[in-house]
């Protein structure tokens, strides 16, 4: 039975950074992943050009993070975005920072990343083992003993990185809470995040429109991002970010001009009184959603009523969409829930139960955005859980 110091269970971008940190302090480290390649997830994100992280400072990423994103002061103090932008720098990846901060490397390839990645891991001498489906996780007095179909390993440091149960296809089959529920520890309700939205909102004659930074709000919550249309409801940022905070059963609001205020709107219309509404309005709507809202109105700006300029533009302004439900997990970016973190040490992500385990990325009670945050979590808890922590 071969020995290592650090095992990894789980080759995607927090897996394969656990692996490097470990390795990077001396570790003898194992990488193991069922798929035939590693980073199989990473490979489709950000339409299979890897948003690999974001451009913003300690605020930008809190705001990214809704979910527990608090809990992670301390892995940013020892590793950050910045350090996730100078770690690909370093080792030959040229990046570019496009809108809202998104930072992707300059190829447009997520294979640009994943080689990175690989290529560091064996320079610092990792083992890496693909197609190795782990079967079992205990632990003795001395070590923890591993299982996989054909091997068997121990280790005295095993981190879990197995990410959730969205998108099954790439291999995340919620194995991560199997191993710590193993371990004692409390899994929190999963639920699906960063999800379409499936509305009943008339949306035959608007499928396919995309529009930029329009404003999504629920309750407190406000989000100002692009958002598609779609045949089942409302997709793109905007719908996905706030998906973490609706169910199904709410009732969202859609501004579509959220840099002109009501009056602004008005104004407007009173400059434009003499021509056909729908013209009026495809001077800062896309033509098929000026014909949407013309919708029951006289033809002309100037033959609305008070009332009915009033109600054009409230339903421009506030749009009002039910929300019945959101994609399920399996075609949702993110799993919402996980590991608790009350059980977690947040300067080395070791659990408090079991000395020398640790867990990393979305196996943990952490949800992040689209927009490079969620690969932020991933690479940069990836770190602290491999780093050997010196007390």
């Amino acid at each position: 039975m071969n020995h290592f110091d650090t095992i990894v269970i789980g080759g995607g971008p927090a897996g394969m950074m656990a692996a490097i940190s470990s390795s990077f302090y001396g570790q003898k480290t194992l990488l193991l992943e069922k798929n035939k390649k590693l980073g199989k997830k990473l490979a489709g994100t950000g339409g299979g050009r890897c948003n690999v992280t974001n451009n913003g400072n300690l605020d930008d990423l809190m705001a990214g993070i809704p979910g527990n994103g608090r809990f992670l002061y301390s892995v940013f103090s020892q590793f950050d975005n910045y350090d996730i932008i100078n770690f690909f720098t370093e080792n030959g990846v040229k990046l570019k920072v496009e809108d809202h901060g998104r930072v992707f490397p300059a190829t447009d390839k997520s294979r640009t990343i994943i080689e990175a990645l690989e290529q560091k891991m064996k320079e610092l001498g990792a083992t890496i083992k693909t197609q190795t489906e782990v079967v079992s996780v205990k632990k003795n007095e001395d070590c923890f003993i591993i299982k996989s179909s054909k091997c068997m390993w121990s280790c005295d440091r095993l981190i879990v990185t197995t990410g959730g149960k969205s998108y099954p296809s790439t291999g995340s089959t919620g194995f991560g809470y199997e191993i710590a529920r193993h371990f004692k520890h409390t899994i929190t309700e999963l639920e699906a995040a960063e999800s379409p939205l499936l509305t009943d909102f008339p949306h035959k004659d608007l499928q396919g429109i995309s529009l930029q930074d329009v404003t999504l709000s629920y309750d407190k919550h406000v989000i100002t991002h692009d958002l598609l249309f779609t045949h089942f409801g409302l997709s793109g940022p905007a719908a996905l970010r706030l998906s973490s905070f609706v169910k199904g059963g709410e009732t969202i609001y859609l501004d579509l001009l959220p840099q002109m205020s009501k009056q602004d709107l008005a104004d407007f219309l009173e400059e434009n009184r003499e021509k056909s509404l729908k013209n009026a309005l495809k001077a800062s709507l896309p033509e098929r959603l000026a014909e949407f809202f013309v919708q029951g109105f006289p033809e002309k700006v100037k033959q609305l009523t008070d009332r009915e300029r009033n109600q054009l533009i409230r339903s421009i302004k506030a749009l009002k969409i039910s929300v019945t439900s959101k994609m399920s997990l399996a075609k949702s970016f993110v799993t919402k829930g996980g590991v608790s973190l009350k059980e977690i040490n947040p300067k080395t992500l070791e659990s408090k139960l079991v000395p020398g385990l640790h867990f990393a990325g979305e196996v943990l009670d952490i949800n992040a955005h689209t927009g490079g945050f969620n690969i932020t979590v991933a690479l940069c808890t990836g770190w602290v859980a491999g780093s050997v922590h010196y007390e």
